[in-house]
């Protein structure tokens, strides 16, 4: 994956110095005055390019620049800024009994009620809309399960077995073709778009890398373990019923070649809810019961920003325009 198209002073220093392991620019950020973090081009562009250091990296960038001091600090800033939006529009609770975590996981789950993105391409949505609906999963999508996997470490006990459970899964009970980034990268190839890793990041708008970079921050800090198992539960409670929606609204588009990845979900995932809410993040909040409210504000912080992100896109498509940046034609797939 190349450095993508700066989108402010900030990632127009940072990038410069990754490509020339210097730089001319201040990368000390005022994304503190940013009226909103979560659709800041600037600042959730920075995250994700520091982030993706620690993941595959870029073309042409030294890999020793993961652990850049000056690149850690404009990561730090930014993720201040950032952690303390969420946290300011999901509050912690207080007083959480560690043994209703999974119930209230459930509840929480149940009372969610933001747009109604996968209604729409299940019953009425476009071919077009569909691809670019992909094209914004795609952030997380062809690296699915990566982010979450920080945690595997951090854990012990029925905590750590239950999400390694989850895991194996996810990247595909050791067969390769069944990795779940595989199957997505193969429902974008029968959409006719390139499934090549970061090969849309241009496209991507803040809200979007807001929705992977959540789960990147909690991941690759100690002191969001909670957050971090706490999204993940919210993730696969929330995964089965929008993925039938999804394959149904692909099928009745007749492009029944690219439903196998929301297919394989539906049935992974209505079992991966109850190990993910009891036996992982349960299982958490009992043996370390401080733990509890951060597990409930990851949950909520992954309602808050899919919420966001779903707005975003169907505002777009009732204004009848495209949900991606720099919108046109998208382009073609890299030839094989």
């Amino acid at each position: 994956m190349t450095l993508p198209t700066p989108r402010g002073p900030v990632s127009e220093s940072l990038f410069e110095l990754l490509r020339h392991g210097s730089g001319s620019g201040d990368l000390s950020t005022a994304f503190d005055a940013s009226p909103d973090p979560f659709t800041d081009e600037d600042l959730q562009l920075c995250l994700y390019v520091a982030y993706e250091l620690h993941y595959r990296g870029f073309e042409g960038v030294d890999p020793g620049l993961e652990w850049d001091p000056a690149v850690l600090a404009m990561r730090a800033e930014a993720e201040a800024v950032f952690a303390e939006a969420l946290e300011r529009e999901a509050p912690r609770r207080a007083g959480v009994d560690p043994g209703e975590v999974a119930s209230l996981l459930f509840e929480l789950a149940k009372s969610e009620d933001g747009p109604q993105l996968s209604r729409h391409l299940g019953s009425s949505g476009t071919d077009e809309q569909f691809r670019e609906f992909v094209i914004h999963r795609s952030a997380y999508q062809l690296k699915e399960a990566d982010p979450h996997s920080w945690a595997i470490p951090r854990l012990e006990g029925p905590a750590k077995a239950a999400l390694v459970e989850v895991q194996f899964d996810e990247y595909g009970s050791g067969d390769p073709e069944r990795v779940h980034a595989r199957l997505f990268a193969d429902a974008m190839g029968a959409l006719g778009l390139d499934s090549s890793y970061g090969a849309y990041l241009d496209r991507l708008p803040a809200v979007t890398l807001a929705t992977v970079n959540v789960m990147s921050l909690f991941g690759l800090n100690r002191r969001w373990l909670g957050a971090i198992v706490g999204h993940l539960a919210m993730f696969e409670i929330t995964s089965p019923e929008p993925n039938r929606r999804y394959a149904n609204g692909l099928r009745r588009l007749g492009l029944e070649s690219a439903t196998e990845f929301f297919d394989e979900h539906v049935e992974a995932d209505s079992i991966h809810e109850n190990i993910a809410a009891h036996d992982m993040a349960g299982s958490l909040a009992k043996a370390q019961p401080e733990l509890g409210p951060d597990i409930l504000f990851g949950a909520e912080c992954l309602l808050l920003l899919e919420a966001r992100w779903a707005g975003e896109l169907l505002s777009a498509w009732e204004e009848g325009r495209s949900s991606l940046r720099e919108p046109g034609p998208l382009p073609e797939p890299a030839a094989a």
